[in-house]
């Protein structure tokens, strides 16, 4: 785990100065477009600032990428996009695997591509990413636009429909030998870790899940990080870059526990708060601030989505 600093406003300055024009020409979030900290880049470990291109120097260092988004921003996918773009230009040549693809995906998007192998726009359609539940596939299609077009493996990283439900019900008994150890349940968990899932679980459905499931939860969390670990070491020999939401991308309980750490850099792309004066502490190796989709209670939301739920 790195140590992370926070920043004073004199840094936040020097660091304005020091980073120059995001590398998004215009920001889509509408929120806090004007906020002084919106397109820094930030070293979480010594809390200095860097250029996008000094990142994507960083990350071509690297054979597993980590790109952490909030889903419903569209900036963030766009930064995704270009990030993968610049690694190509650097060089790189790494698989691109997608939390939003599922194993039992895989040869759905096979069949795609091998019809239509640079058609980014036809692969929404051909995984029925409408009634996926993710956001519009307008948001992720540049960034499969972009391995397409450098001819890169697309990665399905995310456990299968069934492989879920059945942990959902069984715990790790439902899995196989093999599964078993390729996704770490035969080693404990250690307890900070478990903690930190529980409380992060907790927090996601906002105090409003019963303790009797919070360990389902846990099995899940583990799995799926596990498994995108595994997707990602199993990729060849370019390495992968990993999209997916930023609690995957923690170093503290996330994908990069499974992964070595010195072939891994996380990049988590955060909205820059309104009272925001220093760049935020997290388990990640770079934070990339961007604006706000709004300004709406996540947990507001939960709420009123559960009571039209109990209504009968």
């Amino acid at each position: 785990m790195r140590a992370h600093s926070a920043l004073c406003p004199g840094v936040v300055l020097a660091a304005l100065l020091l980073i120059g024009a995001a590398p998004v020409p215009e920001w889509q979030s509408p929120l806090g477009r004007e906020h002084p900290l919106v397109g820094t880049v930030w070293d979480v470990a010594t809390g200095g600032a860097l250029s996008p291109e000094a990142l994507v120097a960083r990350l071509a260092a690297r054979r597993y990428v980590l790109l952490g988004e909030k889903h419903d921003n569209p900036d963030h996918h766009r930064l995704q996009a270009w990030v993968v773009r610049e690694l190509i230009a650097a060089g790189r040549r790494p698989a691109v695997a997608f939390e939003m693809f599922r194993a039992d995906q895989a040869e759905a998007i096979a069949r795609h591509l091998a019809s239509s192998p640079a058609d980014a726009r036809g692969l929404g359609e051909a995984l029925d990413w409408q009634r996926s539940g993710w956001p519009a596939w307008a948001m992720y299609e540049p960034i499969a636009a972009v391995a397409l077009q450098a001819r890169l493996p697309l990665v399905a990283a995310n456990l299968s429909e069934a492989t879920t439900v059945a942990l959902r019900r069984s715990g790790p008994a439902a899995l196989d030998a093999g599964a078993t150890a390729r996704l770490g349940f035969d080693r404990a968990l250690p307890d900070d870790v478990r903690r930190r899932l529980g409380t992060d679980i907790k927090d996601g459905h906002c105090g409003q899940l019963p303790e009797s499931a919070v360990d389902s939860f846990i099995v899940v969390q583990r799995a799926r990080d596990a498994h995108m670990a595994a997707a990602m070491r199993e990729s060849g020999a370019g390495g992968a870059i990993l999209i997916a939401g930023v609690g995957h991308v923690r170093r503290d309980v996330g994908v990069p526990r499974a992964l070595p750490d010195g072939e891994v850099a996380s990049v988590a792309f955060l909205e820059a708060r309104a009272d925001m004066v220093a760049a935020p502490s997290l388990s990640v190796d770079y934070v990339w601030l961007t604006p706000r989709v709004d300004d709406r209670d996540p947990c507001d939301r939960f709420r009123k989505d559960l009571e039209r739920l109990r209504r009968p």
